[in-house]
């Protein structure tokens, strides 16, 4: 996988205010929001996207999620939407899986 600003947060060469930390993930607020509550959930381990998961990443995966919902739930959103983007297709511009987690204003769809 390709070295990534997200690689470089988790080794510490980037200052970042992490909202959660384990030993499988970290999650950070988003530095160009699209809803006043996003967040992005990143796992440690360089997986570049959910499109290149196996089946063998199904509890990180999980993990993941929960992660998501717990912070949005604590920030006091009841709904949230998480989002991930597999390709530059798809619109994800790190190459490193990662999950979007928005709340706090309406959030149609289609999303785009």
């Amino acid at each position: 996988m390709a070295e990534t600003i997200f690689a470089r947060m988790l080794r510490g060469e980037i200052p970042t205010r992490f909202l959660h930390e384990d030993e499988h993930c970290v999650a950070f607020a988003d530095i160009a929001p699209q809803a006043p509550f996003h967040v992005l959930v990143v796992p440690r381990r360089p997986l570049t996207n959910i499109g290149a998961a196996e089946t063998a990443d199904g509890a990180l995966l999980g993990h993941l999620q929960l992660v998501a919902a717990v912070l949005a739930k604590a920030a006091g959103y009841a709904d949230f939407r998480i989002v991930t983007n597999s390709g530059a297709g798809a619109g994800q511009s790190v190459m490193h899986l990662h999950l979007h987690v928005l709340a706090g204003r309406t959030l149609r769809w289609p999303p785009g």
